[in-house]
């Protein structure tokens, strides 16, 4: 496969930028290798700048659930361009967006509109140590929520410890106000509460955790973490930025039945374009500025060319219910590769993503449910499959641990023409 002029992009963009990128997974550096610069996109197709074309599984890390350059949305893009692009003033676009979800969604009774995932979950925990009047807040080890400080962190050495930085620049001090507790292990969490529970602010958690592979809770858990936040007085965050409007119209809380205090959205909801917000209980949103004394302002929030995307999106997805579909056929590359290779590549799925999975998890019930239970060889199997597929045209995320995703734009012949790409890869 001819790469030169990525090769080339590559090398000027490493003198000019950090590795090259602006995000670090874009610099193949799980996978090695030369990432691919792309030209163009439509439908279920990506093009590099070298002329070669891949299915996309990776769908933008998320929010393109519609496929790339959805007529639709991109109608009402042209035309929020056509209007002006930004305003840095009251508009009626994001209005427009913020009642379609608080509409639909009665978790969210308000919501404000930032400009990515990361900005929404610091703004989130800012509210919850407000309202609460307490500093710490609980989290799970190998979920991700962003780049804010106090969510880079890993956990200490003993149980319910506090968190130690998992990246430079992250003072001791900051990481000292979170609390790591594994994923998986439900008595843990509950020596965290019995310890700590009156300094909790808040326990935030991804209902699905997509960001360290694809790590399904098990049954009860969020139900057991919703109840002792009540129980000592902590505010319960669903962080939704993947799982929003993908799992299903109303993200895992509507599937898991369990209320939110607060809920943080990205991807989906920007169909495409650079978005965050956090919603949630009227009393909590009312104190954000300039309603309440919790500062959140941004030059770009609630862009509107963002907004009319988000909008066009979820309007479209309201109306045409894909999910069961994508469902299906997620389903169905499942079946299909483990069928083909007994059992030798699982791929884990909830709903339109997925996680391929090389090898026996070390979990009883055959599923990977934290980041250590997954087999010891699966960053190298993936690495070599991954190139396999590039080759034969095909683009997952670049990485082992990282989850890619069906969208509309894709077919059953896409899922089974993958299934028998993998196959092959994995010999």
């Amino acid at each position: 496969m001819n790469t030169k002029r990525s090769e080339t992009l590559f090398e000027r963009a490493r003198l000019v930028s950090p590795g090259g990128v602006h995000s670090p997974v874009r610099a193949f550096k799980s996978v090695g290798g030369v990432p691919r610069f792309i030209q163009s996109a439509r439908g279920a197709e990506i093009a590099d700048v070298d002329g070669n074309s891949y299915v996309d599984f990776c769908m933008s890390w998320g929010p393109l659930i519609l496929g790339h350059a959805d007529p639709e949305v991109a109608e009402a893009v042209h035309k929020a361009i056509d209007r002006g692009w930004s305003y840095g003033a009251a508009e009626q676009y994001s209005l427009e967006l913020a009642e379609f979800i608080t509409g639909n969604l009665p978790w969210v009774e308000k919501i404000r509109f930032v400009n990515s995932g990361t900005e929404a979950v610091m703004s989130a925990l800012r509210v919850a140590r407000a309202a609460t009047g307490r500093s710490r807040i609980l989290k799970f080890d190998g979920c991700y929520h962003g780049h804010a400080d106090s969510m880079l962190v890993r956990s200490g050495s003993g149980l319910a410890e506090m968190a130690s930085p998992d990246s430079a620049g992250v003072s001791a001090a900051v990481a000292s106000e979170t609390l790591v507790v594994p994923l998986d292990d439900p008595d843990a969490l509950e020596k965290a509460f019995a310890l700590h529970g009156n300094t909790i602010a808040a326990a935030i958690v991804e209902p699905v955790p997509a960001n360290n592979g694809l790590l399904p809770h098990r049954e009860g858990l969020l139900k057991k973490l919703a109840l002792l936040s009540r129980k000592n007085g902590a505010l319960l965050i669903f962080d939704e930025v993947i799982t929003g409007f993908r799992t299903g119209f109303e993200g895992m809380a509507g599937i898991s039945g369990i209320k939110p205090d607060l809920v943080t959205y990205g991807k989906i909801i920007g169909g495409g374009f650079p978005v965050g917000a956090y919603g949630g209980r009227r009393d909590l949103l009312d104190l954000v500025a300039p309603a309440g004394p919790v500062y959140q302002a941004g030059t770009l929030s609630a862009n509107p060319v963002a907004m009319t995307a988000g909008l066009a999106t979820l309007k479209k997805l309201f109306r045409d219910k894909p999910y069961e579909q994508l469902s299906r056929r997620t389903g169905l590359l499942a079946g299909l590769v483990s069928g083909k290779t007994g059992g030798r590549i699982r791929i884990q799925h909830f709903s339109s993503i997925f996680w391929p999975v090389f090898g026996d998890p070390s979990s009883s019930d055959g599923v990977v449910h934290t980041p250590a239970q997954a087999p010891a060889g699966q960053k190298e199997a993936y690495t070599s499959a991954f190139h396999k597929l590039l080759s034969r045209g095909f683009y997952l995320s670049p990485s082992g641990y990282e989850v890619s995703f069906m969208s509309t734009a894709h077919t059953d012949d896409h899922a089974e023409s993958l299934a028998d790409a993998l196959v092959l890869a994995a010999g």
